[in-house]
């Protein structure tokens, strides 16, 4: 595995000072944003898109300094009712799937969206629970309606280009847990896979571990986040891990994102990337920096220092000993 970052954490920096910065801190890989919630500070698309050459000089920065794309991502919700934003996060995610093709990238990130309740609704819906039994019928109009039929498209035009597809397991959006990424995978293809990130499985209470044996299973992990959460015990009782106060509100929070090995120990980080060797994963393992407690440098190199301690770099060699 190799150890790398997303690059939305260095906005503030122009594209070359944030490739040097990222190798003098020991990295090899650079998740890129091409659109949705994550920009495209650092990724010109459409010219990309448009010339070879502007791809070959694009590369050779990479290249030049011994890092890889890990991934393109384009986060953002193409089942919204808000048609704007929808045609923009589905313009975005089907030039990236273009674009990693012809780069080489072998996965493109996204969330899976969430819908409306119906059609005539204008805001999105998430049920989170199958009663009143309006909650499980607007669940499953969703995933008939919506949510496969569009994935369904997307994954054939991911095999098309022969791009794996990370859906972020997030909270919110339809794909959010083990079982909704399997039951998706599915109803489409084997192209349709996870973007894991662990903070997301503790803030829903669920095991890391047990989520990366079970989509490792299933070869359905196609990319992998660094990023930690903190459960404060007090506010849990309070609210629950449904909880609405804003992230900046972090007394009060049941969970808060913080860096790696700062809401869970070393030894939890350690068993993750075990499991991630045990289960065939051998990708990228992406440093996503959302601590509200640190500055960028210091949240990032927690995460770095901690990681470089615990990740699998090198292949394992034959059982000598038995």
């Amino acid at each position: 595995m190799k150890l790398g970052v997303f690059n939305p954490l260095f906005g503030h920096m122009e594209f070359e000072e944030m490739l040097d910065y990222v190798k003098e801190s020991g990295l090899e890989a650079v998740e890129i944003g091409t659109g949705g919630y994550p920009g495209n500070k650092h990724c010109d698309v459409d010219t990309l898109l448009e010339s070879q050459e502007a791809r070959d000089e694009y590369l050779k920065e990479f290249q030049s300094r011994g890092l890889i794309i890990s991934a393109f991502s384009c986060h953002g919700n193409p089942l919204t009712p808000d048609k704007d934003f929808a045609a923009e996060s589905d313009e975005a995610l089907r030039k990236s799937i273009k674009l990693a093709s012809l780069m080489n990238v072998p996965v493109v990130n996204a969330f899976s969206g969430t819908p409306a309740g119906n059609d005539t609704d204008t805001s999105v819906n998430w049920p989170v629970t199958p009663w009143p039994e309006e909650y499980s019928e607007i669940k499953n109009w969703q995933w008939e309606h919506k949510l496969i039929p569009y994935w369904k498209e997307i994954g054939e035009l991911a095999k098309e280009h022969d791009v794996k597809i990370g859906l972020e397991l997030h909270g919110g959006f339809l794909v959010h847990t083990p079982h909704t990424m399997l039951e998706l995978r599915k109803a489409t293809n084997e192209y349709i896979g996870a973007n894991l990130d662990p903070s997301h499985m503790w803030w829903q209470g669920i095991d890391p571990v047990v989520a990366i044996k079970i989509l490792g299973k299933e070869n359905a992990i196609h990319h992998f986040h660094a990023k930690d959460t903190y459960i404060d015990p007090e506010n849990l009782n309070m609210y629950g891990y449904l909880d609405m106060n804003p992230y900046g509100d972090i007394q009060n929070r049941t969970w808060t994102f913080r860096s790696v090995g700062l809401g869970h120990s070393i030894e939890d980080w350690s068993k993750m990337m075990s499991a991630l060797r045990t289960y065939g994963y051998d990708h990228v393992v992406s440093i996503e920096h959302e601590d509200g407690l640190m500055s960028v440098e210091e949240g990032f190199m927690t995460a770095v220092n901690n990681l470089q301690g615990v990740i699998i770099k090198e292949k394992p060699v034959d059982m000598w000993w038995a």
